[in-house]
């Protein structure tokens, strides 16, 4: 028995260093093989994300720019032209209040006895970031400005202090704020009431962002979406205003900002029926491992070809000014 058990142990044997090599080099090459499959899930799921969240960024700011546009020189019931004669009262701006004056003589918050008052504005910001408007100094390069002044959708049961409101019936009109409660509400009879609007839109140079200026007691400036770069505007011009003439009501050209002329801007003889809205959204850190060589190109802008490691998304659109009209019939 003892001689079985130890012929036994004789026959029992390890590994060889040979084996033991090979079985290493196995395991490593599988082990390389598993290491760059995660690598590249890991590096795919970081596209994807960054990728996900430009499309949320440009779909939310066209999406802000759009909801606006609709609404541009919407009025209530008011169907007159929203000059300082053809209203009823119209408030002024104290000097020591933040004011948002772009290019015209008249294309602050509220209109003034001189010209027309300008309720669609723009520009496209210089190669230095340099515009018109008089609130504005740290715009992006060859991004537009846009400025809008409308009243909201629906008529206000209750007013509040430090914000402007528009009372009106069909056939008048008036403006007027609140500050510190004590203005009188002009008397319209038949009237309602709506909060006055005054937007501009722009990108902040250095980290892209889309910010916003609106009113209430005065002109205050708020950040909206990160991630945007750029937009950009080209307005839909119609050289027929008659109803009853042929042409009526179809856009004749789509003309930049910087093209605009003082009458397309003060709708004389002509009159703005959409804006084609590009906006431009880029990842807000760059990816070492990517490099964007895309030519984007940005309405009638000179292409643009980044070369850099930042992701970008260009989405565009047409948008219908429905209120463009509004004043043809009145004048």
């Amino acid at each position: 028995m003892v001689t079985l058990a130890r012929n036994r142990i004789k026959k029992q044997h390890g590994f060889t260093l040979l084996e033991v090599m090979i079985a290493l080099v196995v395991g490593l090459f599988i082990f390389a093989g598993v290491l760059s499959v995660f690598v590249g899930i890991k590096g795919t799921a970081k596209e994807t994300s960054s990728y996900g969240e430009l499309q949320e960024n440009a779909r939310f700011a066209m999406s802000i720019l759009t909801e606006d546009l609709l609404r541009y020189n919407y009025w209530g019931d008011y169907t007159g032209s929203l000059n300082f004669g053809s209203l009823d009262s119209v408030p002024t701006v104290a000097n020591d209040v933040v004011e948002c004056i772009g290019g015209g003589g008249n294309n602050g918050s509220y209109p003034n006895n001189v010209g027309h008052f300008r309720t669609l504005w723009g520009e496209t910001a210089s190669n230095l970031g340099a515009t018109d408007m008089s609130c504005i100094n740290d715009a992006a390069p060859n991004s537009d400005v846009i400025q809008l002044k409308r009243v909201i959708s629906n008529p206000v049961a209750g007013i509040a202090d430090n914000f402007s409101y528009f009372v009106g019936n069909m056939n008048h009109g008036a403006i007027y704020k609140r500050p510190l409660g004590v203005a009188a509400v002009p008397l319209i009879n038949n009237s309602r009431t709506w909060q006055y609007q005054h937007h501009i839109y722009y990108v902040r140079s250095g980290l892209p962002v889309l910010m916003k200026w609106r009113l209430t007691g005065q002109m205050i400036n708020e950040p909206m979406v990160d991630g945007i770069e750029r937009i950009y505007f080209m307005y839909g011009v119609s050289n027929v205003i008659d109803p009853t003439l042929p042409g009526f009501g179809v856009i004749n050209a789509y003309v930049s900002a910087s093209n605009m002329t003082e009458a397309l801007w003060n709708n004389t003889n002509s009159r703005i029926l959409a804006v084609k809205v590009y906006v431009l959204a880029r990842s807000i850190l760059p990816d070492p491992t990517y490099t964007n060589n895309n030519t984007y190109v940005v309405g009638d802008q000179a292409d643009y070809t980044p070369e850099d490691n930042f992701r970008r998304l260009l989405l565009s659109s047409t948008i219908t000014l429905y209120n463009s009209e509004m004043g043809i019939y009145a004048n």
